[in-house]
């Protein structure tokens, strides 16, 4: 689910009446169920619709809500100065349930369930420090903790609301598969605390080599995965080669920080990366990542420190697999 951006109309006026300097309180979607648990969605528009279209402010992506399920409007009473915010049916299949039961029109109280399909939001009042508690409980959700990058559940949430709109908008996008090479070696070597500290480096490594608007996720141990918008083939193997050049030319550190018997000593790492694309090789998302884990594979196959694509036939492989260094990565 998402919302698109709109224009900035205030709509933060609490619906009750509040003393002289008293707190504001901003309205704000939380959902309690579905792909993006805890996301808080700020309703800064006098009218938000909500529905499984890509044109809908707020993004259901709920095989069970219509394409326009529901709106919610900001209702003034100029006489008293109150807001209110009513929420309407528009005609959806399945129907919108308020705290359970079904409403063509209703207003909204503070603390009001809201069901759509299989998502379930609550409707909130939220002063500054109630919206800051929900970004931050967001993150610690959708982000892995160590490395700062989204979860793998946050990861294809956010895979399948953008391969929508690129199928709707006709672009290409490209996602990669990544996966360091003998990473046991380090905990087996230098201890689990150095492997935690050099997978959050690698993270950083490659939030870096990735654009601004590109996604990159860990998904567990020592493998992680991106999606590029707007990006080719050709454009998603440049990106891959610049996230293995990255983690080949990096010193990491062989000694947990701040740890008294820090030598300095330090050590090497490299990266496997497949690359798969959208439309050429697959236009289901969830088949796209399967296809850039196949071409990781080939990449590992080839020697590994390498990037491979799945549309690319892979070279002439040296018995056993190996070939030899050289040109890492594998381009039409």
């Amino acid at each position: 689910m998402t919302q698109e951006s709109g224009d900035n109309t205030d709509i933060t006026a609490p619906r009750r009446a509040t003393s002289a300097g008293a707190r504001t309180r901003h309205p704000a979607l939380v959902f309690l169920r579905g792909e993006l648990i805890a996301a808080p969605i700020p309703l800064d528009r006098d009218e938000v619709t909500l529905g499984r279209a890509l044109e809908a402010d707020v993004r259901v992506n709920d095989a069970r809500a219509s394409r326009m399920h529901a709106r919610l409007n900001v209702e003034r009473d100029a006489a008293s100065g109150l807001t209110r915010y009513r929420i309407t049916d528009l005609g959806s299949t399945n129907g919108t349930l308020l705290n359970g039961e079904p409403v063509a029109s209703e207003f909204l109280e503070d603390g009001d369930k809201i069901t759509i399909g299989e998502h379930l939001l609550r409707f909130e009042l939220h002063d500054d420090i109630d919206r800051e508690f929900q970004r931050q409980i967001h993150r610690l959700l959708a982000h892995d903790e160590l490395t700062g990058l989204l979860t793998s559940k946050s990861f294809f949430s956010e895979l399948r609301r953008e391969s929508a709109r690129a199928e709707s908008e006709s672009r290409p996008f490209c996602v990669l598969m990544m996966d360091l090479d003998h990473f046991k070696a380090v905990n087996d070597t230098h201890g689990h605390l150095v492997g935690s500290q050099t997978l959050e480096a690698v993270g950083a490594i490659i939030t870096r080599a990735l654009r601004a608007g590109d996604v990159a996720a860990r998904f567990g141990g020592e493998e992680f995965a991106a999606f590029l918008l707007h990006a080719d083939c050709a454009q998603g193997l440049v990106a891959a080669e610049r996230v293995r050049a990255g983690i080949e030319e990096h010193m990491f550190s062989a000694s947990r920080r701040g740890s008294p018997t820090d030598t300095g000593e330090t050590l090497r790492l490299t990266i496997s990366v497949g690359v798969a694309s959208y439309p050429e090789d697959a236009r289901d998302p969830i088949e796209l990542v399967e296809l850039a884990d196949t071409a990781l594979y080939r990449a590992k196959n080839l020697g590994r420190n390498r990037v491979a694509a799945y549309c690319v036939a892979p070279p002439e492989m040296k018995q056993g697999g190996e070939q030899s260094p050289g040109n890492r990565t594998e381009m039409p």
